[in-house]
């Protein structure tokens, strides 16, 4: 059986489409098959995608990104099923340290690690590491304490759980997901572990108007008491972040594909990391 699925919904994306490939062909010590859901996009993608070996492509119209990943998940055979957009990328080498992490330990349902924020350019932004979610903090802030890139899953989530995305959602499918996940007794786990790059091209969907608009129909479902005490939570979120160690930033180096360099991995140095997400 093959041991990944990685799928990637695609529309009028090819630009990054085209680096976040090689980064998931790159990946060496496990088997997996990258499935790319296109939705019929008029940039010239479907002149190279369906000849591109190092997918499998479906070019067919969809409602939306979270239909596209469902889609891609029901096409997957992995054993271990990730999505990962194309201004997204993966570094050298995760794949093999998140399937020994899996092997390490059969509980862990979903799988979650830190990612890289980049620029355009693939010049360094920030880093944002990982928090096991909680359903209180979710709820009141509508934010997620991980980026979905780096959100690996048992096939157990989808065939026994149906967690699939709820195709209503648009922009913010992700945390309404993560909120039936925890209620659903989904076991996560954290590999503390630089494994994705996100790339703040300026354009990212939950950055557009609609996905405040879903921020607001989310946060009007939250019960009154939590709306009110949100403030707490708020805080109780960032203590746990304090003392897991999430603010500390070590210098390092990342290896990506970009625009100048779209054959080869170009190696970057951060001398001086951070949390801090300034747009």
């Amino acid at each position: 059986m093959i041991r990944f699925s990685i799928v990637t919904p695609s529309f009028r994306s090819g630009r990054w489409l085209k680096l976040c490939i090689p980064s998931v062909a790159d990946q060496e010590g496990v088997t997996f098959e990258h499935i790319v859901q296109d939705s019929c996009s008029d940039d010239e993608t479907a002149l190279w995608l369906p000849g591109d070996p190092r997918v499998t492509a479906f070019i067919e119209k969809d409602s939306g990104m979270y239909d596209a990943v469902n889609r891609g998940f029901r096409h997957a055979q992995g054993e271990l099923l990730a999505y990962i957009n194309c201004d997204e990328q993966y570094l050298p080498g995760v794949l093999r340290k998140v399937s020994d992490y899996f092997d390490i330990h059969p509980e862990v349902d979903a799988l979650i690690a830190d990612c890289i924020v980049v620029d355009s350019d693939g010049n360094y932004k920030c880093e944002r590491k990982s928090m096991i979610p909680q359903l209180s903090h979710t709820q009141v802030g509508t934010t997620l304490s991980f980026l979905t890139a780096a959100l690996f899953l048992r096939r157990r989530v989808l065939e026994k759980h149906q967690l699939f995305f709820d195709t209503h959602w648009r922009d913010l499918g992700d945390v309404e997901w993560t909120m039936r996940a925890i209620r659903a007794g989904i076991r996560f786990g954290v590999l503390r572990q630089f494994t994705t790059i996100f790339t703040d091209t300026g354009e990212n969907m939950n950055l557009l108007p609609n996905a405040r608009r879903e921020k607001e129909e989310l946060h009007s479902k939250v019960p009154w008491w939590l709306r009110v005490t949100a403030p707490l939570w708020v805080i109780h979120y960032r203590l746990r972040r304090l003392f897991a160690g999430v603010y500390r930033c070590k210098p390092h180096d990342y290896a990506i594909y970009t625009p100048d360099s779209a054959g080869e991995r170009k190696l970057f140095h951060v001398d001086k990391p951070t949390f801090r997400w300034t747009r």
